[in-house]
């Protein structure tokens, strides 16, 4: 009497000998390895898209800042070359008996009211941006967290709709506060300036600082320029 196991099946060749022959699963594991190599290739070019997508995006965001913040030095030599007692039209302040600022150097402060920044040359050699802290005197486009004078309270500065802070905030001016340019659209918050004198010998010259925004807040480009006032 012969018994058959399930798995072993007996066939006859020429020479009439047994020849036992295994089933295994061989083509179930291939087909799971390609599945997983497949799932992981998928994964990594779904990680690679948006990679490339985030770096897109963020380079996109610091182009609009800083396209931003040369539209405030723009503005910031406007400031500079509107006389006295015009009103733009659209401008948030109206120009005071401070502007134009080139006649009213004195005017300038540690505090910069309304934009307008001076400190003193041995102020600016002592100060020191590695140990400066909020609460010391450092350059005033410096960042704030560093003792600059740029005024991150939006509320006590001027905007489009409220000029109730136009006699006395402190800070950087807001683009068109006193020239009227049209507000940037679809920034986290509007670009900014600061203007310094420089005197050197008996001329001076102004350092214009300004800031602008990305889409988001976080993406912040900061300018410089320095600009002669031409004889009015």
């Amino acid at each position: 009497m012969i018994i058959r196991h399930p798995s072993i099946q007996r066939s006859r060749g020429p020479s009439h000998l047994a020849v036992v022959r295994y089933q295994r699963g061989v083509a179930l594991v291939v087909a799971l390895v390609f599945i997983v190599a497949l799932a992981g290739i998928a994964l990594l070019s779904a990680r690679s898209a948006l990679m490339g997508e985030s770096v897109s995006r963020n380079q996109l965001d610091i182009q609009v800042a800083r396209q931003s913040a040369e539209a405030a030095l723009r503005d910031a030599e406007k400031d500079l070359l509107l006389p006295s007692g015009s009103a733009p039209a659209g401008a948030v302040c109206p120009r005071g008996d401070d502007r134009p600022v080139l006649n009213q150097i004195a005017r300038f402060s540690t505090a910069c009211r309304r934009g307008q920044c001076s400190l003193s040359d041995s102020a600016r050699l002592a100060a020191d941006f590695s140990t400066a802290s909020p609460t010391s005197v450092g350059e005033a486009w410096w960042p704030v967290a560093q003792g600059g004078q740029w005024n991150n309270t939006v509320a006590t500065k001027p905007s489009r709709g409220s000029a109730g802070t136009c006699a006395n905030f402190d800070g950087a001016v807001p683009l068109g506060t006193f020239t009227g340019t049209a507000a940037i659209s679809g920034v986290a918050r509007q670009p900014e300036y600061l203007i310094e004198p420089i005197r050197r010998g008996e001329s001076f010259f102004f350092r214009i600082t300004a800031r602008g925004f990305g889409y988001r807040l976080g993406t912040e480009v900061v300018l410089q320029s320095y600009f002669l006032v031409p004889p009015l």
